[in-house]
């Protein structure tokens, strides 16, 4: 005889963490559709700034991973399909050449900002919705959706924040202006702007210098 699960206990295994952000059953308007490279910026302009958030080394592979993010996003700018072709050709290509020797996925898709930096490399999963000016990333990350049926419920990464190593960040969540993720941590809800998030779940165990009235206990 089976026994059905209570209401309570259903609804705990059908639905993903309350985030706080509404379920999106749909992908973004801005996704795969558009150029979502930085306004204003040519790729080489992009390029020049991305090294230079890099220290200037050119063989970094967190570098090598924007560089063809870039131009992947540089090609959608390209109205016609066909003129397009052969650079999405090349990109496709160099999109798997960096996955498989730097161990960065990063697609196209997600919108990045100015001056990311990717510290070392090696077990990225960057699948975000989007990825703020000045945002530093660290290896072993994952940036994703929270359940297989959930595809289009994506991280938002504001400007500033610093991921730790190791972090996991799920589903529709928002990681607030200037936050800190400290490593190995499980973001399931959004974490506000200069909080500084550990734990598994992760949870805000104070603020940064610009709130130090505000603290909290784990």
């Amino acid at each position: 005889m089976s026994i059905a699960p209570a209401p309570l206990a259903r609804q705990a295994l059908e639905s993903p963490p309350d985030s706080g952000a509404p379920l999106r059953a749909a992908p973004p308007a801005h996704m795969g559709q558009s150029n979502l490279n930085p306004l204003g910026m040519s790729l080489w302009s992009l390029w020049r700034e991305d090294l230079r958030a890099h220290d200037g080394l050119a063989l970094e592979q967190g570098f090598w991973a924007l560089a063809v993010h870039r131009f992947g996003n540089w090609r959608m700018g390209i109205r016609s399909k066909l003129l397009r072709a052969p650079f999405s050709i090349a990109y496709k290509l160099l999109y798997r050449v960096v996955e498989w020797t730097c161990g960065v996925s990063l697609p196209y898709t997600v919108k990045v900002g100015r001056r990311v930096r990717i510290w070392h490399h090696g077990g990225m999963i960057l699948h975000a919705e989007t990825i703020g000016d000045d945002v530093m990333i660290r290896q072993n990350t994952t940036f994703g959706v929270v359940r297989t049926n959930h595809n289009f419920e994506l991280p938002v990464i504001c400007d500033g924040a610093d991921i730790g190593v190791g972090a996991v960040i799920l589903g529709a969540v928002r990681v607030g202006k200037n936050a800190v993720i400290g490593a190995n941590a499980v973001v399931l809800n959004d974490v506000p702007d200069d909080a500084v998030a550990v734990g598994v779940p992760a949870k805000v165990v104070k603020y940064r210098h610009e709130r130090p009235e505000r603290t909290y206990t784990p």
